[in-house]
């Protein structure tokens, strides 16, 4: 079976490869990682459990955690967790993801078969979990290709490093060639204690997270992978129908029961989950809750960034981010995408701007020359103006030749003599000369 499995899996990918033209080394290179086998120590562990290596497999996501954890069942048909890993990294906050581009990694039960299986991803190893699922398309939520793959980078995805990968896509691999058809995967926020309910009463994803809890809340006492189902566009647990009758994501959910068993079970533990979320609340040293998505409005401004950055436009180097209050916290820092899609813009930019740069030249050199024009021209103009005044203006008078040289406009008179200094000098002179003459002196 687990040859017939790998043959299977392979011969597709190496159609793939070669459609894409690449090289017989690439082939080469991918196949060991697909049918990598579990170390000794995993397979020591299922043993010790009581777990056959090809029994089926569930997973469990935890965000705040940053936990991937593989169940695997046990030969008394109950899950037992075979494996723990540490998230490298996920993307976005606590909360579902609701649209195309805003960087969420699912929250939900999800479904992977061996068709979403990926031996030659350019992430190592991954598998698609099966996002946007029944759930999801009933309330309008868009994506595609969410994957656990490894490299350790995230844009919306579970990503793992590649030999934390390598063991988990093995998991998967072995569970199929064992004859299971598909194996769940549930994804949460964080693990839904009552005092972790309690730290999240107030957040706006908390009715969603009230109703993943009951399926959180099944396995918890059954530790068997809850049957899904969705009505009236929420997920239902464990519930049985009429033969024949099934389950409309957005129409009215069918009458339908539960094993008294269940819920039996359930009602008693949900008394004592009441009595302790109560005693949760009257706690004061519980850690700060994280971050969580504000709904579809935020998720329709970080996909605005996504397409942004997508077409390489230069842009917050952080996605951003909405404040409860409705306004949009972003970085100051900004960068641009390095791929080709970036580097094709920041050319276009650079040559934009190189245009305009030779632009404004051009026209600063258009205006400096006009200016030396205006410049040149008004000079003309005063000489004009200057050779005008000039030739209305009389001419000084000519000096004869041996005429004395008039004095200066500034240069003191001269004193004329008294008659007392001469009898021929000035005025009074002339006077006593007259009369003399008359009197016979």
């Amino acid at each position: 079976m687990l040859a017939r499995f790998a043959k299977a899996a392979i011969v597709p990918a190496t159609l793939g490869l070669l459609a894409a033209g690449c090289t017989d080394k690439s082939i080469k290179d991918f196949a060991p990682r697909a049918s990598m086998s579990l170390p000794s120590a995993v397979l020591k562990r299922m043993a010790e459990k009581g777990m056959e290596k090809n029994s089926p497999i569930m997973a469990r996501i935890f965000k705040e955690e940053g936990k991937l954890e593989i169940w695997k069942q046990k030969t008394n048909g109950r899950y037992d967790i075979i494996a723990s890993y540490q998230i490298c990294k996920w993307s976005g906050k606590l909360g579902p993801k609701y649209t195309e581009g805003d960087r969420q990694a699912p929250e939900g039960f999800y479904t992977v078969r061996p068709a979403q299986m990926n031996p030659n991803s350019k992430y190592y190893l991954a598998f698609n979990i099966g996002f946007p699922n029944a759930y999801d398309r009933a309330n309008g939520r868009s994506g595609a290709n969410l994957m656990v793959h490894g490299a350790c980078s995230s844009q919306g995805c579970y990503s793992m490093t590649d030999q934390q990968v390598g063991e988990i896509y093995a998991f998967g691999r072995d569970a199929f060639a064992g004859g299971q058809s598909e194996f769940q995967i549930e994804a949460f926020p964080f693990r839904m204690t009552a005092e972790n309910m309690a730290r999240y009463r107030n957040d706006p994803n908390y009715p969603f997270w009230q109703m993943l809890k009951e399926g959180y809340d099944h396995f918890e006492l059954t530790k068997v992978p809850p049957k899904v189902d969705v009505c009236e566009k929420r997920y239902v647990f464990d519930r049985v129908t009429e033969p024949g009758v099934t389950f409309n994501p957005t129409g009215a959910c069918p009458s339908s029961t539960t094993s008294p068993e269940l819920q039996t079970a359930y009602q008693s533990y949900q008394a004592s989950y009441q009595t302790a979320f109560d005693k949760a609340l009257d706690k004061s040293d519980v850690p700060a809750p994280k971050a969580s998505i504000l709904g579809i409005q935020e998720a329709k401004v970080v996909a605005d960034w996504t397409k942004k950055r997508a077409r390489g436009e230069r842009i917050p180097i952080e996605p951003p981010s909405m404040q409860p209050d409705g306004s949009v916290v972003v970085t100051s820092r900004m960068g641009r995408i390095d791929s080709e899609v970036g580097r094709k813009m920041a050319a276009l930019e650079a040559a934009e701007a190189e245009k305009q740069r030779i632009a404004d030249e051009k026209a600063a050199a258009k205006a400096a020359e006009k200016a030396a024009k205006e410049a040149e021209k008004a000079a003309k103009k005063a000489a004009k103006e200057q050779a005008a005044i000039a030739a209305a203006s009389p001419p000084a008078p000519a000096e004869a030749d041996g005429a004395a040289a008039p004095q200066p406009a500034d240069t003191a008179a001269v004193e004329q003599p008294s008659g007392d200094e001469g009898s021929s000098g000035g005025f009074l002179g002339s006077v006593r000369k007259r009369i003399g003459s008359i009197f016979g002196g």
